[in-house]
């Protein structure tokens, strides 16, 4: 089943084809006509969508923009597919041309929704004849071993999880990577000081946990910075650890698993799927990389370090910058195992990973250097054409001060702690509300609610934000019942269920489904935008959008809810509009869970 907007879209390109053809076109037209596709109306009065490419192709082919939308009007009414679904297009003002749904297949499509679990989303379409063009990698979170994590940890794990869902239903074959930092010079200081102040734990595992771990991270840290002859043995013990000695090893694995521990406690308090696959993965690969580059003329010798230097890649100064991939004492850095990650990726099964797309969710001050790493692996020519490696950068999370946000005393805020902290207000809130309505509910309900609800709220306030931006962490905002907030639409779900109990089950047919209000029609017009939504996150990968799309459907629904009769209704308006609510819920639950947020009957 094609949607709406995809058969439109098709319609387009077909007229654009026919009112100018290809020989036709110089190169500007030609990009012009290229990028020219059905966007959403701004206006209701607009109509469904627009097409508004007739006065930038003026420009180029000397045409009045009112003769040029003439000519794709002419082309669309020639096709049978455009005629059934759209009223006669109009143009408005010097050259936009108004395309508007008709009502008979606005009611078609709700029909075909309301018995399609995908709620008229197809699944991606990909290329024929190239290997894995579905297969997506989406590296996200990142903590780092014998650290807890932190609320600079909060957008990584949320962005990513929400663009891996998308991706999924997408249709996409989604690798969710966590590419924790558990290689490099800091275990060396770490196993130091671990066989020293605590060898009993190297044969009892369970004994370290890992609030002990963060403050032996501090203090084997003071010690390295402090301590001459500690640092040198710390430097050993690299050593020791990239050779394969047994004890350094067992010292390595435990710090590894107590941290790995603490990890899920938080993914799955936020329902977070991941495979980890941390920096020692590559370590074996990394010479590899040193070896290809060289065999490849992009490594030259900068005072002992063996660098790459790219013209584009520049420094404060304006000149080029080198790129350390191999430090002048053999060592190795983030550049290095970031290209062997982007190599293995990319490399075809069995020997590698074979995606086509790669995803790397962090924050936007590591924008430079993920540049600059994509820029070598393309000129080493280990990223195919059909492939697409991006950074999706995101802003700090900021203090109601417009500062980062921290504890009183300055120090980064745990994670743990600020999920504790949204449950904990959401409890508060929830059972001030039950008393203003004088209800008596259970303690496991209050505990639902209030994990529920805490949870989505941080969630959803980082999600709605559009992520290249800082946002300001307010609780007080995040768990309001009014505005563009997780409660809002949570509590527009509940309204929805509390409609459904009461108005039982309703029956679906394209006979008896009747619409007149224009609250109906402003519902179903927005509900059947879905589809070109998560179109616009899968390509821009902005979960913002979705967020905006959400609230805005739940807004229309409660303006429908307020003015327009359900329960009361006379038939067969009652079963339309009945059916009007159950494709709203469905979208909802749809929507959220895609941003990870889990839903409610009853708050």
């Amino acid at each position: 089943m094609f949607s709406i907007s995809t058969i439109l879209e098709k319609s387009l390109q077909a007229a654009l084809n026919e009112a100018f053809p290809t020989k036709e076109r110089n190169s500007k037209s030609a990009l012009i006509l290229s990028n020219t596709h059905l966007i959403p109306a701004s206006k209701p009065e607009f109509g469904d969508f627009q097409i508004n490419c007739a006065l930038a192709l003026a420009k180029e082919i000397k045409i009045p923009p009112h003769q040029i939308a003439k000519k794709i009007i002419d082309q669309l009414q020639k096709d049978v597919e455009f005629l059934r679904i759209c009223n006669p297009p109009n143009i408005a003002g010097p050259g936009f041309i108004n395309l508007t749904v008709n009502s008979q297949t606005l009611i078609t499509e709700i029909s075909n929704r309301l018995n399609d679990e995908r709620l008229g989303v197809a699944p991606k379409e990909f290329i024929k004849g190239v290997e894995n063009s579905n297969r997506v990698i989406v590296d996200f979170s990142s903590p780092n071993i014998a650290k807890e994590m932190h609320v600079g940890h909060l957008r990584s794990t949320i962005i990513g999880d929400s663009l891996a869902r998308v991706l999924e239903f997408c249709g996409y074959e989604v690798l969710r990577l966590n590419h924790v930092g558990d290689w490099g010079t800091q275990f060396g200081m770490l196993i130091t000081h671990l066989k020293e102040v605590a060898p009993q734990t190297l044969n009892k595992e369970d004994v370290v946990e890992i609030g002990d771990l963060v403050n032996f991270y501090r203090e084997a840290k003071t010690r390295f910075d402090e301590n001459k002859d500690f640092k040198n043995k710390s430097r050993n013990e690299v050593v020791n650890l990239q050779s394969g000695n047994k004890n350094s090893l067992n010292a390595w694995k435990l710090l590894c698993n107590q941290s790995r521990k603490e990890f899920q406690k938080i993914y799955d308090r936020l329902d977070i799927e991941l495979i980890e696959r941390g920096e020692s993965f590559y370590n074996k690969f990394l010479i590899n990389i040193i070896e290809d580059l060289k065999n490849k003329n992009l490594l030259v010798n900068d005072q002992g370090a063996k660098c790459v230097v790219l013209k584009s890649f520049l420094g404060k100064d304006g000149k080029p910058q080198p790129i350390i991939i191999q430090k002048s004492d053999g060592g190795f850095n983030y550049a290095t195992t970031d290209l062997a990650a982007i190599k293995y990726r990319l490399t075809k099964s069995p020997n590698g990973d074979g995606a086509g797309r790669l995803i790397y969710v962090t924050d936007a001050g590591q924008s430079s250097h993920f540049s600059g790493v994509f820029q070598i692996a393309k000129c080493a020519n280990w990223i195919p054409e059909y492939c697409r490696v991006e950074h999706v950068p995101f802003g700090l999370v900021q203090g109601e001060d417009g500062k980062k946000l921290k504890t009183r005393s300055g120090e980064t805020i745990r994670l743990v702690d600020l999920l504790n902290e949204a449950v904990k207000r959401a409890k508060q809130d929830l059972t001030s509300r039950l008393k203003t309505e004088d209800r008596d509910e259970s303690n496991s309900f209050i505990e639902k609610v209030s994990t529920t609800v805490g949870i989505a709220a941080i969630k959803y306030a980082d999600l709605s934000q559009n992520r290249v931006s800082n946002y300001q962490f307010s609780f007080e905002k995040m768990l309001s019942l009014q505005g563009n907030t997780a409660p809002y639409l949570l509590y527009a779900l509940v309204r929805i269920a509390g409609i459904a109990r009461k108005g039982g089950k309703s029956e679906v047919s394209n006979q008896n489904l009747i619409f007149k209000e224009i609250q109906e029609w402003a519902l179903i017009r927005k509900l059947l935008q879905l589809d070109c939504v998560i179109a616009e996150v899968e390509e821009e990968l902005l979960p913002n959008r979705l967020c905006g799309y959400l609230f805005e459907l739940s807004q229309l629904f409660n303006r429908f809810y307020d003015q327009v009769p359900i329960l009361k209704a006379d038939e067969p308006s009652r079963n339309s509009r009945l059916l009007l609510c159950s494709l709203t819920a469905d979208t909802l639950k749809l929507g959220m869970n895609l941003l990870g947020i889990p839903t409610l009957d009853r708050m």
